[in-house]
């Protein structure tokens, strides 16, 4: 029996690859630039056309497009109408959701009126308050980027375009649950992402950088964080969407996440670099899961291709300690990546102990809420209010 070929649901596009406007001393991307030629990176007209006329002609139904980085907006405007444009011109009626994730630093009325009228759901990198986002998100001139970050996301959210936060958790930031959630929701982010981070230290590949999140740590920042969303949600009035945990709530009512680090499997998406390159995840832009170019090959049977599918599995080859733990079937080990950036880990996954500390403490409450939805909804999560946002 043949393996069921794969659907193309959802890629993430890198128009200006690894290039970026800020100097984040926490980014694993800007490296990047090392694979490709020259200093700047751009989509050409020509690859931009190519790669939507193949998406619209290869995907499914429903496509999700998601524009990353480095920081996407470098591309100017004019390249997203023409992505709309194109679009139309290749659509065969497809439903289309476009996210972009950026730094914000670009962005004006121009913009928010674009992403309003196309209903981009923006992904807005902003670490915290002025003190915790300055710590580590730095302009190129080393001055922090908080004020210019700020001033975006009052001017997107009183423009109505739908925004999502974007958190990177350090082992600065780690420290200030309450003050991060607070200060998101009261600027208006009614969907938050927190995103922990371990890299490893570039002057000693024997341990992560100092900047890294311990399990422990990122375990506690969680549980806070399940609180204040817990209280949030049962007063009714000033509800939050927090990825992490809805995401887990999915497993609890029996369906899979819809967040790839808690798939059981990876390679459920394709990421595009500028030059058309394909590779299996963001997380993995190397030449060893290099999968093609969309100029010579076409985007399905790279996602459907035996390179892919030994990158999928790969996640599923786990440590004995995780074959065992009673909490396998919600997390089934986390992202590959964290089993790579410290080594001290022996192959674990870096947030294996935040995982455990964030369902020893949540699970009596996610377990009542699910038997509370099962009673209220048939076996579909339309009208849950977790939205899939980002991979």
């Amino acid at each position: 029996m043949g393996i069921n070929r794969k659907v193309l649901s959802s890629v993430l596009i890198k128009p200006s690859g690894p290039d970026c406007n800020l100097n984040c001393d926490y980014c694993f991307y800007l490296d990047k630039s090392e694979l490709f030629e020259g200093k700047k990176h751009r989509m050409s007209p020509e690859t931009q056309e190519e790669l939507i006329r193949q998406l619209m002609d290869q995907s499914s139904s429903q496509l999700s497009v998601t524009w990353q980085g480095g920081e996407p907006t470098l591309m100017g405007l004019e390249f997203y109408q023409r992505a709309i444009s194109l679009y139309q011109k290749y659509g065969r009626n497809k439903s289309i959701s476009n996210a972009l994730q950026t730094n914000g630093l670009l962005l004006n009325e121009e913009w928010a009126s674009f992403l309003k009228n196309y209903n981009f759901l923006v992904g807005l990198s902003i670490d915290g308050p002025q003190h915790i986002h300055d710590h580590h998100r730095k302009l190129i001139n080393n001055k922090g980027s908080w004020e210019r970050v700020y001033a975006t996301a009052q001017m997107l959210l009183n423009k109505g375009v739908e925004v999502n936060s974007l958190s990177c958790i350090t082992s600065y930031s780690t420290k200030y649950p309450l003050e991060i959630y607070s200060f998101l929701k009261q600027t208006g982010f009614k969907w938050m992402q927190f995103i922990p981070i371990v890299e490893k230290d570039k002057n000693d590949n024997s341990r992560a950088a100092d900047f890294s999140v311990t399990g422990k740590e990122y375990g506690k920042f969680l549980r806070v964080i399940f609180d204040l969303w817990l209280r949030d949600n049962q007063s009714g009035i000033d509800t939050t969407s927090v990825r992490h945990i809805e995401s887990t709530f999915y497993r609890y009512v029996g369906f899979e996440s819809p967040e790839c680090t808690l798939k059981k499997e990876c390679g459920i998406y394709l990421v595009i670099e500028h030059n058309g390159d394909v590779f299996a995840c963001d997380f993995f832009v190397l030449p060893k899961w290099k999968l093609g170019n969309i100029h010579n090959d076409r985007l399905i049977d790279m996602l459907n291709s035996d390179k892919m599918n030994s990158f999928g599995e790969r996640k599923t080859k786990l440590p004995p300690n995780c074959t065992k733990c009673k909490w396998l079937n919600y997390c089934f080990g986390g992202c590959p990546k964290d089993r790579n950036n410290d080594p001290r880990d022996q192959g674990m996954n870096h947030f294996c102990e935040s995982y455990k500390m964030f369902l020893e403490h949540a699970d009596p409450v996610l377990k009542q809420m699910a038997k509370t939805w099962e009673k209220q909804h048939t076996r579909s999560l339309t009208t849950y209010n977790a939205k899939d946002h980002f991979k």
